[in-house]
């Protein structure tokens, strides 16, 4: 039996469409992505799927004593009970409520074991519980919240912060953590990448890799989904379409299905001409009969097969023209300082850099790191806190902010366009933002109430109509739908002048960069990896596995990038894994010991001295 299953699925919000006649099951241990354009209604969905919707027609199943994990897309804190008061690490404690209920069990336990009235009935119940207990990992239960907490990028002093105390984002990887510390039996995961950076976001996709259950995500990661999914489920207003394999045989497959849908679409058009023809000039003729037969068969086919038109897609259309040639030298920096003018250090340190005309830097590092105060740095608008920046000759910057913080909240859409573009008149302007799926009275909407799809395709058009020959663009992606991806993608592909992306869309940098900038704040210094994104992920799985290797260099670069060697981890995993086995022995020597109790006490301490050593 499915995990989940659903027949006939319709939902609708007053007189809009949602979708309808969706049908569908997910397998046990099934990785599926779910896509569809903005607006869709993918959110509403898996909220349906996990109970937490009705539909409007149709029928949702659910396996006996199914688990679900549901992380939505900006989590509540009272999903999981959370007063602001709890903190991080005890958020995470509560997916061991049974496991600490067996380990308060088993410390009750040893103190009865010390009467020698009770000890012999104490050791009787302890052996089977301590069995049971390090079976399901109450050992090592503390080590994976830890992990956990590092690998969604929580440093250990975040444990002890109150929830309360976290930001938005935060509290949406904490509940991610504890919901993966759960294992349930299905994941159902919408946009689980929105708050991650890249170290975590590859963190989870070895995790999801790894993990034996089934999950359902929603994602705008692209990468993402060719790493951690097996199926792909496209959903439409008329249902959804199930495609085999990750997101890249997804595409490919979508690509060949249309040109199908398209060629039986043009086969059964010229039969159907050519038949009503033959019926035209036959019906009142000499072979009326074969023309009355043939008009008959004509019918049923049309009846049975009628000819629909393929589903147009509404997409964008993103074109960034001719850029006006700059010089050579796009971008240069001279013993540059990032930070913030207020007495603290600086944020990090830049190499002498020079970024020259076409080629495509993406700046990459940790959330907090620092990279959008970089690009506030080169703009001027922040100043540097040592050295300097020279922009080259004719260089005119145009700048996507994240979160599109260069658009005003009460303008409407379409005076936006006016005031970048005054020349440009208002019927012109009208059939821009038609290009980018603003029609009819949506180009009247103030900017506060469009979805964050919206904000993005709006400052999109601001962008296009600078006329710049660089472009910084700070996360130009994000809440951009999938096929909007894919068509901005192309388009930058084509862009003749320079660009300094900071995303954490690999798929993107994989396509664009030229160079990778890595922000380190650990070693608060920037360091330049020449060659694209999967280059540097080579060097970074080299250093990971301890293999002595330089960072790659190239005669032309600019400053020469010293040879490191990474830290050596061996020991420390040679040493985790002798724990491990020593908590093990000793849990079986516990059991053999049966009523003595001295070696019982003593077998103990030595448990506890190994556990406190793991952790």
């Amino acid at each position: 039996m499915s995990l989940i299953s659903a027949s006939d699925l319709a939902k609708s919000y007053g007189a809009e469409d949602l979708f309808g006649r969706v049908s569908l099951a997910v397998p046990h241990q099934a990785r599926i992505a779910l896509v569809g354009p903005n607006g869709v209604g993918k959110t509403t969905l898996l909220r349906i799927l996990v109970g937490l919707e009705r539909p409007d027609r149709g029928l949702v199943q659910r396996a006996r004593s199914l688990r679900i994990g549901y992380l939505p897309q900006e989590v509540d804190s009272r999903v999981f009970g959370a007063s602001g008061a709890q903190t991080l690490y005890d958020l995470c404690l509560g997916a061991f409520a049974a496991l600490r209920d067996q380990e308060a069990e088993l410390s009750r336990l040893e103190t009865e074991m010390e009467d020698p009235h009770r000890a012999a009935q104490a050791l009787g119940r302890y052996g089977p519980l301590q069995e049971s207990f390090e079976r399901a990992g109450g050992y090592v239960y503390p080590t994976r919240i830890r992990q956990v907490l590092a690998g969604l990028g929580f440093a250990p002093e975040d444990h002890p912060q109150p929830l309360a105390r976290l930001s938005g984002g935060e509290q949406t990887r904490a509940h991610l953590a504890r919901l993966l510390l759960e294992d349930p039996d299905l994941l159902v995961l919408d946009e689980p990448t929105n708050h991650l950076d890249l170290q975590a976001i590859e963190w989870l996709e070895g995790w999801l890799r790894d993990w034996p259950g089934a999950a359902l995500i929603v994602s705008h990661d692209r990468f993402l989904l060719d790493q951690a999914v097996e199926a792909v489920w496209e959903l439409t207003p008329g249902g959804v379409e199930t495609y085999h394999g990750n997101y890249s045989a997804y595409m490919q497959q979508r690509t060949q299905r249309r040109q199908l849908q398209l060629d039986a679409n043009r086969s059964q058009e010229e039969h159907v001409r050519k038949e009503q023809d033959y019926i035209r000039r036959n019906i009142a003729g000499q072979n009326t009969r074969q023309a009355q037969g043939r008009r008959k068969r004509l019918e049923r086919l049309l009846r049975d097969s009628p000819l629909t038109a393929p589903r147009n897609d509404r997409r964008v259309r993103i074109d960034f023209g001719a850029a006006e040639r700059s010089g050579d030298r796009v971008i240069e920096t001279m013993d540059l300082a990032v930070g913030f003018a207020d007495g603290q250090a600086p944020l990090f340190r830049v190499p002498d850099l020079v970024l020259t005309r076409g080629e495509c830097a993406a700046l990459i590092g940790p959330n907090g790191a620092g990279k959008t105060t970089f690009l506030r740095t080169l703009l001027a608008e922040l100043p540097s806190r040592a050295g300097r920046v020279r922009l080259g000759a004719g260089v005119h910057v145009g700048y996507f902010a994240q979160a599109h913080a260069g658009l005003q909240p009460d303008p409407a859409v379409l005076d936006v366009i006016l005031a970048a573009a005054p020349a440009m008149k208002p019927a012109e302007a009208r059939n821009l933002l038609a290009r980018f799926l603003f029609t009819g009275d949506s180009v009247f909407k103030p900017v506060q109430v469009l979805s964050g799809g919206e904000r993005a395709r709006l400052a999109l058009i601001v962008l296009i109509l600078e006329g710049a020959n660089l472009l910084l663009l700070d996360e130009p992606t994000t809440h951009l739908d999938l096929p909007s991806q894919e068509i901005l993608q192309q388009a930058l592909t084509t862009f003749p002048g320079t660009i300094l992306l900071v995303s954490h869309d690999r798929y993107l940098i994989n396509a664009l960069a030229t160079q990778i900038w890595a922000v380190s704040p650990e070693e608060k210094e920037l360091t330049v990896f020449p060659g694209g994104y999967a280059d540097y992920a080579q060097w970074l799985k080299a250093a990971a596995q301890s293999v002595p290797v330089a960072r790659p260099t190239r005669p032309d670069a600019g400053p020469r990038l010293r040879p490191t060697r990474p830290e050596p981890v061996e020991g420390v995993l040679q040493r985790i894994h002798e724990l491990e086995q020593a908590l093990g022995e000793l849990s079986r020597e516990i059991e053999r010991a049966g009523t003595d109790v001295d070696r019982v006490r003593v077998l103990g301490q030595d448990y506890q001295a190994a556990e406190r050593e793991l952790q």
